[in-house]
């Protein structure tokens, strides 16, 4: 079939505004907020329904034409790009409705261009919470955050996307629709399919909705910010508060001091919160049913009680919203400001939360005694084992030539972490950027049942190929 012919058949099922070839237009849909990668394709396809979605996947299966799927674009490794210029990129940004809301079976059931803060939004409305929460949460969707398992900072008390998902509607790669839109929380007839689907990147089928728990909304937060002496009492610290507390810990969140250095350097109107300074801190919110003024007076006793055994050194408490926003800022700009210092080398890894010192120290040592002068910066969800362990080039060094050592600094940090017990992708997926290494890390057994499943879902290899599998596994070769 010519291109001109499939871009034809395109505009059949979704209508010829919705497919978009002008390379002006198509442009935002073929490179990631990184710069890592820019992408080709034949089109951007936008249909508006799980039907057309089912049509275009035939149609795609017929021609055996790639389909690379789209939610937000926020993706951080390389899984929504493709440089396969006879591809379609599948975008699901017109498929957002909110078909159901549950109160009282605490579900709601989303079509997956619907983005994560719409979701948090209608579920507030109906005096309920979706707990997942991540700094891209106005632009990210739904069906994007499902395909790679994503976490963020509410980890710790409700779980990972996967945790947060009941049920899930899945066209397949040769159009067929699976609906397993079920609102339960027990159903043990046979295989949870649902879980093949979720954090499989879009390269076992294609999400089109999903019932998703919703949760009691508290009524009461509160926010603190701690220093910490030492890293070894940053776990300790996050026990000794979830006893005294009765687990109410919502998020435990590590800070560096470079990290303040860093928001307070680049970001308008945030200040150290602090009097002097220390080399660790961590955020750490409560959440609860009951007032905002009881919270805040558990965590200041809490916190007073750790410092008493030297656990923390100084804290503060938020005593309006304002000042717990403020607080936050100084954890959601840590990504955002590392640009405005050159080159950042990023990892996303996650260990036993008994380990997390000591993986955090060990790589400190071997990064810094690889390249002095270089600027790590460890930060985010200690509370529930996974670090961003970053590196801010050298002052002075020229960014490209630091960032092509970032396969050499993979190698260091990575292999500390899987000595530890721990995993090279925490949050962000495998996408590109750690495929190669997935088949140099996983069992051969696991790379045969996950090349098994791909090859069983996905006989042609049109879904979102090239990703977590090389080209040559997809294959079976």
């Amino acid at each position: 079939m010519s291109d001109d012919t499939l871009i034809d058949r395109l505009k059949e099922i979704v209508g010829a505004p919705h497919v978009v070839t002008d390379p002006f237009e198509m442009a935002p849909y073929l490179s990631e907020r990184r710069g890592l990668y820019e992408g080709k394709a034949a089109a951007i396809v936008k249909p508006a329904s799980t039907e057309e979605v089912s049509r275009l996947l035939t149609l795609a299966h017929e021609t055996k034409t790639p389909v690379i799927p789209m939610g937000g674009n926020t993706g951080l490794v390389g899984g929504q790009i493709t440089d396969n210029a006879r591809s379609i990129i599948l975008a699901l940004e017109r498929m957002k409705k909110i078909r159901a809301i549950d109160a009282e079976n605490n579900t709601m059931t989303v079509e997956a261009g619907v983005t994560l803060a719409a979701i948090q939004e209608a579920a507030e409305k109906e005096d309920r919470l979706f707990p997942l929460s991540l700094a891209s949460e106005g632009s990210c969707q739904i069906g994007g955050n499902l395909s790679t398992n994503a976490g963020g900072t509410a980890v710790l008390r409700y779980g990972n996307a996967r945790d947060l998902v009941l049920g899930l509607e899945v066209v397949l790669a040769d159009g067929r629709i699976w609906n397993g839109l079920r609102g339960l929380r027990k159903d043990n007839t046979g295989y949870d399919l649902k879980q093949l689907f979720l954090g499989a990147e879009g390269t076992l089928g294609i999400i089109t909705a999903a019932v998703l728990k919703l949760f009691p909304r508290p009524s009461a937060k509160a926010v603190g910010f701690a220093a910490v002496p030492e890293l070894a009492k940053t776990v300790s610290l996050l026990h000794f508060i979830e006893a005294r507390t009765g687990g109410l810990v919502s998020s435990f969140e590590l800070v560096p001091r470079i990290g303040i250095d860093f928001v307070t350097k680049h970001m308008e109107g945030t200040r150290d919160p602090l009097s002097a300074p220390s080399p660790w801190y961590v955020l750490i919110e409560l959440s609860s049913g009951g007032t905002a003024e009881t919270l805040q007076a558990l965590l200041t006793e809490t916190l007073g009680a750790a410092m008493e055994e030297g656990l923390a050194r100084d804290g503060t408490i938020a005593q309006s919203d304002a000042q717990a926003a403020a607080l936050w800022a100084l954890r959601e700009n840590l990504s955002d400001v590392q640009r405005e210092e050159g080159g950042s080398i990023k990892h996303d890894i996650s260990v036993p939360v008994s380990q997390m010192p000591l993986f955090i120290e060990r790589a400190l040592e071997a990064v810094t005694k690889e390249m002095p002068g270089i600027r790590p910066v460890p930060f985010g969800h200690i509370g529930d084992g996974n670090v961003h362990f970053n590196l801010s080039q050298p002052p002075g060094m020229d960014k490209d030539a630091f960032l092509k050592e970032w396969d050499r600094f993979n190698r260091i940090v990575h292999a500390i972490a899987l000595e530890l017990g721990g995993s090279i992708s925490a949050e962000h997926g495998i996408g590109q950027l750690k495929r190669d290494e997935l088949a140099e890390i996983k069992s051969p057994v696991e790379m045969e049942m996950m090349r098994a499943v791909k090859q069983a879902l996905d006989p042609q290899n049109i879904l979102n190929p090239g990703k977590i599998l090389t080209a040559r596994q997809e294959s079976g070769a």
